[in-house]
C-alpha cells in the first residue's frame, strides 16, 4: 500500500492508470461481444476466425509505424487520438447491430481499422508510463497498469456475458465505445515529463532502421524476443487451440478449461502485487526461470495429472509470466534510450507475436494428424528447451538492476 500510495501521488499516472483501467475493461468486453455476435448473426466459427485474423493482420502490419510515430510526437497524444478512433469505430459497430444492418464484411472492415489504432497506441502507451512517474517506480508503474490488466480479463467477459444476455451485442458494444471517450478525457488531462533528449527526426524508412539497430545492438533485447516468439508458438497456441479439447479428453469436461485459465489469470494478479516491492539482481534470469512452469504446466496437462494439481500449478505459472513481463517492460524502459523505446517495443510486439498466428493454425493441423494430447505435450517440452536458449547471452546472465545497463547508456529523466 505504501508503494501504491507514492505512485498515486503523482497526478499524471494517476490518470493514465485510471484511463486504462476503464478501456481495458472495455476491450474485454469487446472480446466476448464479438465472438457472441459473430455466433449470433452467422454461426460460424469460420467468420470469427476472419475477424480475428484481419485485426490480428491489421496490428502487425502497422506496430512498426507506431512506434515511429510515437517517439515523434507527444505519445499521450497519440493514444488519446487512438481512443477517439476506437471510440467511434464501436459506437458505429454499435448502431449497425442495433438498427439490423451489420454484415460480416462491414464487421471485417471495422475490427481492421480498429486493429490499425491499437497498432499506433500500444508502442505510444509503452513510451508513456515511465514520462508518468520518477525513474525509480518504472518498475512499479508496469506492475500496477499489469494487475488492472489481471483484473479486467476477469470483470471485462463478466460485464460482457451480462450486457449480451440483458440488453443485447450493440449495447455491449456502446458500452465499449463509452470507455474510449472516457478514457481520451482522462489522457487529456497527463502531462508527460521530458525523458531524454529528442531525436531529430528523419525518413520513416531511417527511423525504423535506427530502431531495429537498437535492438540489433542489444544481444539480450533481441535473443529474448526471438525466444519468446517460438516460446509463444509452442505453448500459447496449444493453451488456447487444444485446452478444451484436452479438458475432455483427459477430465471429462472441456468446461474444465475454465478453471485452469482462472487459475493463471489468478496467478498473475498475484505477481503482479509482488512485482511492486521485489527486485531480482537478475531480473531476466529470473523472468526467463519463473516463465518455464508454463511449460511444464502444458505437458502434465496433457497427461492428466489431477485437476487439483493442474489448478496449483496453473497459479505458480501465472505468477511467473506476470514478473516476467514486468521485468522485461521496465529493463526495456530503464536501458533503451527514451526517443527511441516506442520503436523497440514495436518490435517486441512485431517479434514476439510474428508466429502466433501460424501457430493457431499449425497446432490445429497436427491435432487432427496427431492427437491433441500429444501435441500439448509435445509443445510444452520443445517450448522449455527454446526457452532456456534465452539465456546463453552473457548480456542476459548479467543484466542486473538500473545502474547497472547494458549496452545502454544510463537514461537521465
Amino acid at each position: 500500500m505504501r508503494r501504491f500510495h507514492r505512485l498515486w501521488g503523482h497526478k499524471d499516472f494517476r490518470w493514465l492508470f485510471l484511463s486504462q483501467t476503464i478501456s481495458t475493461t472495455g476491450d474485454r468486453i469487446v472480446l466476448v461481444a464479438l465472438a457472441l455476435l459473430v455466433t449470433e448473426r452467422t454461426g460460424s466459427t469460420a467468420d470469427l476466425g476472419l475477424v480475428m485474423g484481419v485485426y490480428t493482420a491489421a496490428h502487425l502490419v502497422f506496430v512498426l509505424f507506431g512506434g515511429v510515430w510515437a517517439d515523434r510526437l507527444p505519445r499521450h497524444r497519440i493514444m488519446l487520438s487512438t481512443d477517439l478512433m476506437r471510440g467511434s469505430l464501436h459506437a458505429l459497430l454499435a448502431v449497425l447491430i442495433l438498427t439490423d444492418h451489420i454484415t460480416i464484411w462491414e464487421l471485417v472492415a471495422i475490427e481492421a481499422l480498429f486493429g490499425t489504432a491499437e497498432a499506433f497506441f500500444r508502442p505510444a502507451f509503452s513510451g508513456l508510463v515511465p514520462q508518468t512517474v520518477p525513474e525509480e517506480l518504472i518498475q512499479e508503474a508496469n506492475a500496477l497498469n499489469n494487475l488492472t490488466q489481471t483484473i479486467a480479463e476477469f470483470a471485462g467477459p463478466a460485464i460482457a456475458t451480462a450486457l449480451v444476455l440483458t440488453l443485447g451485442t450493440g449495447t455491449a458494444f456502446a458500452v465499449d465505445a463509452g470507455t474510449f471517450f472516457v478514457s481520451a478525457c482522462l489522457l487529456a488531462l497527463v502531462h508527460p515529463r521530458p525523458r531524454g533528449e529528442p531525436a531529430p527526426r528523419r525518413s520513416v524508412r531511417t527511423e525504423l532502421r535506427e530502431g531495429f539497430e537498437e535492438v540489433r545492438s542489444r544481444t539480450w533485447v533481441w535473443v529474448t524476443i526471438v525466444v519468446f516468439s517460438f516460446q509463444l508458438f509452442g505453448t500459447y497456441a496449444p493453451y488456447v487451440v487444444l485446452g478444451p479439447t484436452v479438458a475432455e479428453d483427459r477430465y471429462g469436461d472441456p468446461a474444465l478449461y475454465g478453471w485452469l485459465a482462472a487459475a493463471v489469470g489468478f496467478g498473475t494478479a498475484i505477481g503482479s502485487l509482488l512485482a511492486l516491492h521485489w527486485r531480482p539482481r537478475r531480473p531476466l534470469v529470473a523472468g526467463i526461470l519463473l516463465v518455464l512452469p508454463f511449460c511444464l504446466l502444458l505437458s502434465a496437462y496433457a497427461l492428466g495429472i489431477p485437476l487439483a494439481l493442474a489448478l496449483v500449478l496453473g497459479t505458480t505459472t501465472g505468477v511467473g509470466i506476470a514478473l516476467f513481463g514486468i521485468w522485461w517492460q521496465t529493463a526495456l524502459a530503464e536501458r533503451i534510450p527514451p526517443q527511441a523505446l516506442s520503436r523497440v517495443t514495436s518490435y517486441d510486439w512485431l517479434g514476439s507475436l510474428a508466429l502466433l498466428p501460424v501457430g493457431y493454425v499449425v497446432i490445429g493441423v497436427l491435432a487432427d494428424h496427431i492427437g491433441a494430447i500429444e501435441v500439448m505435450a509435445g509443445g510444452g517440452v520443445l517450448a522449455a528447451s527454446v526457452l532456456l536458449l534465452g539465456l546463453i547471452p552473457r548480456a542476459t546472465r548479467e543484466l542486473g538492476q538500473a545502474g547497472a545497463r547494458v549496452g545502454a547508456p544510463p537514461v537521465r529523466g
